[in-house]
């Protein structure tokens, strides 16, 4: 069993789960390791490097965990969206 759900159905989306949170914890945490790393690094100051590198892992690991509930999100969306696009092709063109 999987640590982190990797398959979402567009319904379980918008309940808040522990992926949810994990991406809430995580995004200021890799951007900040992210924002100091860089800077550190220009000053070529070896902890920056690691903190770099912590930064980009981080925010891996948070594309990774919330991507595929974005992902089944944008499915619903641009689903809806064709569906309405027709529909409103539909009513332009007086087929309605």
């Amino acid at each position: 069993m999987a640590f982190f759900k990797t398959q979402w159905r567009p319904e379980e989306v918008d309940l808040w789960t522990k992926e949810d949170w994990l991406a809430i914890i995580l995004s200021p945490l890799a951007y900040i390791a992210l924002f100091i790393g860089l800077a550190l690094s220009m000053l070529l100051i070896p902890v920056g490097f690691v903190l770099l590198g912590i930064g980009i892992v981080l925010t891996w690991l948070m594309f990774r965990i919330i991507g595929p509930k974005l992902t089944a999100v944008s499915a619903e969306y641009e689903k809806k969206q064709k569906e309405y696009l027709e529909r409103l092709q539909r009513i332009v063109t007086w087929e309605d």
